[in-house]
């Protein structure tokens, strides 16, 4: 296994409402070429940059040094001659158990996730059902944060199947390539993830930024808590700076 090639992890789609095009922020996993590509990894950051055709995309990962918190954002510049309508898409596979607890029975961990969607603070949380009251309590959420021209509600999804569609695998996954609206499912579902989607509109010649937050806490008041602070803007650029 070659971890620079296999396509497992945490992504954000974009996808051209008006042509259909759709790329990811990094190459994985979606593998289209863009024109320029740049990865750059410091002490507090990863960040990746691409160059499509009309679009720039900078995506931005780092690790809160106050909270169990990571943020990936994402800065698009329109460098076409017309207004784009973007949609940006996270996807994430959660587990919310030790490592190796996944290795050994993927499909039986993934079992025990429920999730549920909070409108107050547009955000997905997930926790794992106890099997003992030795098990620790774990709670994680997830939210994005647009900085610039947004329209439409947010849209979620946690459950992988639907997400991918029949047959597909990460690559060709069907709620980006074809379009489809995510089911804003939520529940004791069998294979768990956290994705939104937010719209941006981008005028030529200007930026939008949008943030994805995911966090972790011990209890539900603690993970909201985390979510409604993290609903600023400015919580990535104190992130960055601390």
């Amino acid at each position: 296994e070659d971890v620079t090639c296999d396509g497992w992890g945490a992504y954000i789609f974009l996808r051209d409402v008006r042509t259909g095009g759709t790329w990811s922020a990094g190459y994985q996993p979606s593998g289209v070429e863009p024109d320029l590509y740049k990865a750059t990894f410091s002490e507090d950051r990863a960040a990746i940059a691409r160059t499509d055709p009309t679009v720039t995309t900078t995506l931005e990962i780092v690790i809160s040094p106050e909270d169990d918190a990571e943020a990936r954002r994402v800065s698009i510049t329109n460098n076409g001659p017309r207004t784009l309508d973007l949609e940006l898409t996270s996807y994430a596979e959660i587990v919310l158990a030790r490592q190796a607890d996944d290795v050994a029975h993927p499909a039986f961990a993934a079992l025990f996730v429920e999730t549920e969607f909070v409108p107050d603070v547009s955000a997905i949380l997930a926790t794992r059902r106890r099997r003992s009251t030795a098990d620790p309590q774990v709670w994680a959420a997830h939210l994005a944060v647009v900085e610039g021209e947004s329209s439409g509600h947010v849209q979620f999804e946690t459950d992988r199947a639907r997400f991918l569609g029949r047959g597909q695998t990460i690559r060709a996954r069907a709620a980006i390539a074809e379009g489809w609206p995510l089911s804003n499912t939520v529940g004791a579902v069998l294979d768990p993830v956290f994705s939104l989607r937010r719209h941006v509109r981008i005028p030529r010649g200007a930026t939008a930024r949008v943030t994805f937050w995911t966090l972790a806490a011990a209890s539900r008041e603690d993970v909201l808590d985390l979510a409604d602070r993290h609903r600023d803007p400015i919580a990535f650029d104190r992130a960055k700076t601390l």
